[in-house]
């Protein structure tokens, strides 16, 4: 896979994690099989790979369960985002995606583990919407009013005071 010169940041949900990269490889992708589904608590996770030797954890450093002999999960201790696939014997990590603070750079380019991929998601027809004020009315201010998510780009400290 090709090594793909970039600059790119992100973290966890609460900012207790951050990380910094600086070159990804050509294989953004999501993967269905079980063991993702499990990791991400989701349909399938999203993930990149990035060489080992172009990521620099910023803030804090992700805490890590064996999901094999031969791979770990990170994820940050206080709010448990996941954050990486690491295959021990591999040259690089995979990040999340959606870890990014931009994860449009990275659209999926393949999937992988189909065999457990839902059947709903080989070709999902569902209405697709956004979330609106309309549809949040009654939670936007307090939500708004009490977010703790890190912002979308670096920050000197966090919480920021």
């Amino acid at each position: 896979m090709d090594r793909i010169e970039t600059e790119a940041s992100g973290g966890c949900q609460c900012g207790a994690v951050r990380y910094h990269v600086t070159a990804v490889r050509d294989s953004s992708h999501i993967c269905h099989c079980r063991m993702c589904q499990k990791a991400a608590g989701n349909f399938f996770i999203a993930l990149i790979g990035v060489p080992r030797d172009a990521i620099t954890w910023t803030r804090g450093s992700p805490a890590t369960f064996n999901s094999s002999d031969k791979a770990a999960r990170g994820f940050c201790r206080d709010c448990g985002t996941p954050l990486l696939y690491d295959y021990a014997e591999s040259g690089h990590i995979n990040l999340t995606t959606g870890s990014f603070d931009d994860p449009s750079q990275f659209p999926p380019r393949v999937q992988f583990g189909v065999e457990a991929r839902l059947a709903v998601f080989e070709s999902l027809t569902i209405p697709a919407e956004g979330t609106t004020e309309e549809t949040m009315a009654a939670y936007v201010g307090a939500i708004k009013a009490s977010n703790h998510q890190h912002p979308d780009h670096d920050t000197d400290v966090w919480p920021e005071s």
